[in-house]
Parts: structure tokens; C-alpha cells; sequence
């Protein structure tokens, strides 16, 4: 039989806790976020978050505006039943009655961690891409460049300011590539893509199953939903 699955928003800490505890980065991303729960036999099993990305340009390679695509930026689940790409694909049907303006989503599968995007080829997700980014190496932490602009404002992007104020040490990080998928949420939108459509990168390993998601790990934990924000406010 199918587990019992449900979705709906949740609170800030719930999404932290999962983030926390089951995502790979165990850091929240900033800015106003989407927080969508997951609950298997009514248990909470993780959070899909969607926020606005890293960049206030995101959707202009596509001739978008910021509030028409937004980047889905954490999927932190413990052990679940239920196929991962299905939590993503209710989490996108929630999202777009919450939000209707949006006409696009984005999101990056880190293959330093040994992402290759399953859960997107899963979900019919185009590939366009891998890029290589930077972030910053800070008291042992790596982090990237929006947040420190969050943290310390106008020259926190910057490895002398960082050594000068913050640690002596800090540095600039070149990350491994990140495969970019796209998923359009209208047909005029899906037609503008498709050309940019490449081939699937293929599994790193022959036995990784196609549903292995970013961030899974064990763990156990619980929470009640309660509405989110709207990314179109």
C-alpha cells in the first residue's frame, strides 16, 4: 500500500529543524521563503523550500521579471516511503496556487555532493546546464556571497575586509559544478525553454537509484503546519 502523504506549509522552525538535521548544508537559506511540509502517516518527514535564489537576476536569462521565477533551494527529508519526486511535485501544485504569477522555477543539483539531479529527471524537469560558482571560506564555514552581503553589508564580499574583520583566514572558494534544471509552469513558458533542453547527466554511481534526493539523511522529528509567505506579496 501507499504511505499516507500530506503536504502543507509550515512554520520557520519547522524548516529549520529539517534543514538542520537532513539537509547536507545544514543552513537555512535568507530572504522571504516558500515553506512546504511533508507529513508520512503523520509524521513529519521533512520541508520543499522555494525562495527568490542567490541572485536578483535569476530570471532574466529567460526574459522574466524577479517575482515571475523563483529557485527551489532546499529538499530536507529524513527516511521516507513516499518517492521523493512526488513530495517535489505536490510542493510545486501548492506553490502554484499560492503564488499564480509564477511562471518559472530553478533549481541546482550540487555534484560535489554527488547530486546529478534524479528527483528532477524523475519529475520531467529540463537540463540546461552545469556553471561552476563561488563562495567563501569564513571561520571554517562556507558561505556565500548573499549572505555575508546580509551579514556585514557593502564589503563583506570582500577576502581583505573578511581577513581584517572577521577572520584572518577567510577565503574565496570556487565550488564544483551544479547541474541547473528548469520547470516551467505554463506553456508559453515551457515552449520559450525547450530549446535550451540538454541531455540528462547520467547517475555518478550504476546502483544510486533515480530517487536519491539532496539531503536526505536519518533522523526523526515533528511539527504542525501553519501558513507561509507568499512570494508574489
Amino acid at each position: 500500500m501507499k504511505p499516507d502523504l500530506k503536504l502543507n506549509w509550515c512554520s520557520y522552525e519547522a524548516a529549520k529543524f529539517a534543514v538542520k538535521n537532513w539537509h547536507y548544508s545544514h543552513t537555512m537559506p535568507t530572504g522571504k521563503l516558500v515553506k512546504i511540509g511533508a507529513w508520512e502517516e503523520g509524521k513529519f518527514i521533512g520541508v520543499v523550500i522555494f525562495g527568490y535564489g542567490a541572485t536578483p537576476e535569476i530570471g532574466s536569462p529567460f526574459g522574466l521579471r524577479q517575482i515571475e521565477v523563483c529557485e527551489l533551494v532546499r529538499v530536507a527529508l529524513t527516511k521516507h516511503d513516499s518517492k521523493t519526486s512526488k513530495i517535489v511535485a505536490v510542493s510545486l501544485k501548492l506553490l502554484m496556487r499560492q503564488s499564480p504569477g509564477l511562471r518559472l522555477i530553478v533549481s541546482f543539483a550540487d555534484s560535489e555532493q554527488g547530486h546529478y539531479g534524479g528527483i528532477y529527471q524523475a519529475g520531467n524537469w529540463l537540463y540546461v546546464g552545469a556553471d561552476s560558482y563561488h563562495c567563501y571560506k569564513v571561520s571554517g564555514e562556507l558561505v556565500h556571497p548573499r549572505t555575508l552581503y546580509s551579514r556585514y553589508g557593502v564589503g563583506g564580499q570582500s577576502v581583505p575586509w573578511l581577513r581584517l574583520h572577521v577572520d584572518p583566514k577567510a577565503e574565496r572558494i570556487i565550488t564544483a559544478q551544479k547541474y541547473k534544471y528548469l520547470y516551467p509552469l505554463d506553456d508559453d513558458m515551457r515552449k520559450r525553454i525547450e530549446p535550451l533542453r540538454k541531455p540528462y547527466p547520467k547517475r555518478p554511481h550504476a546502483n544510486e537509484a533515480i530517487e536519491n534526493a539532496p539531503g536526505d539523511q536519518s533522523g526523526n522529528g515533528g511539527a504542525s503546519p501553519t501558513r507561509s509567505l507568499t512570494l508574489t506579496d
